[in-house]
């Protein structure tokens, strides 16, 4: 991945917000290099990552995906297919042409990141705007990590490719602390 950003979309109402969303979804954007993982693939993390066969108690929480191009829309077709299939179990993704996005609030962009004070003071001294922040392909995989609480050797050798050393060292150094990995 490049970058995430968590908003809402699939809905009609212009600047939704947490506490009026209208008709739209949450969800999130993703930017990702197709030459590093196929959108196949992105697919196959998608369904791993929750429970498709629950029906949704509301529009603001449902499963989704929505696609940006015919190429997009088929795989997600086939791969919902395959995914029902292998589970025997009816698939409540709603699969829909991508809709305006909108940026959720601050408070909810990385997540896990903004539950480590330490790692935000950090990150804001090399990213200390909002938006560069948000858009860092650093935060979102420091985010990543922290929610799936992925292997460090793979979060040393990612941010080793991504900052300098210093920086690099001293984000470890935070993210290691005494009681993880």
């Amino acid at each position: 991945m490049i970058s995430t950003r968590v908003g809402y979309t699939g809905g009609n109402k212009e600047n939704p917000t947490y506490r009026a969303l209208g008709d739209h979804a949450e969800s999130i954007e993703i930017d990702y290099d197709p030459a590093v993982i196929s959108y196949r693939e992105l697919l196959e993390i998608f369904w791993k990552s929750h429970d498709p066969g629950s029906r949704p108690w509301s529009r603001q929480y449902m499963s989704a995906i929505f696609y940006h191009s015919e190429e997009q829309k088929n795989l997600a077709i086939e791969s919902m297919k395959l995914e029902e299939a292998s589970t025997h179990r009816k698939i409540y993704t709603e699969i829909s042409p991508a809709a305006k996005f909108y940026l959720a609030e601050d408070y909810h962009q990385k997540y896990y990141l903004r539950q480590r004070p330490e790692l935000i003071r950090a990150l804001k001294a090399i990213y200390p705007s909002d938006d560069d922040f948000v858009n860092s392909t650093v935060a979102a995989r420091l985010n990543g990590y922290l929610a799936l609480k992925g292997p460090y050797p793979a979060l040393q050798a990612e941010l080793g490719d991504l900052l300098p050393p210093r920086e690099s060292k001293n984000l470890l150094d935070i993210v290691r602390g005494p009681d993880r990995w």
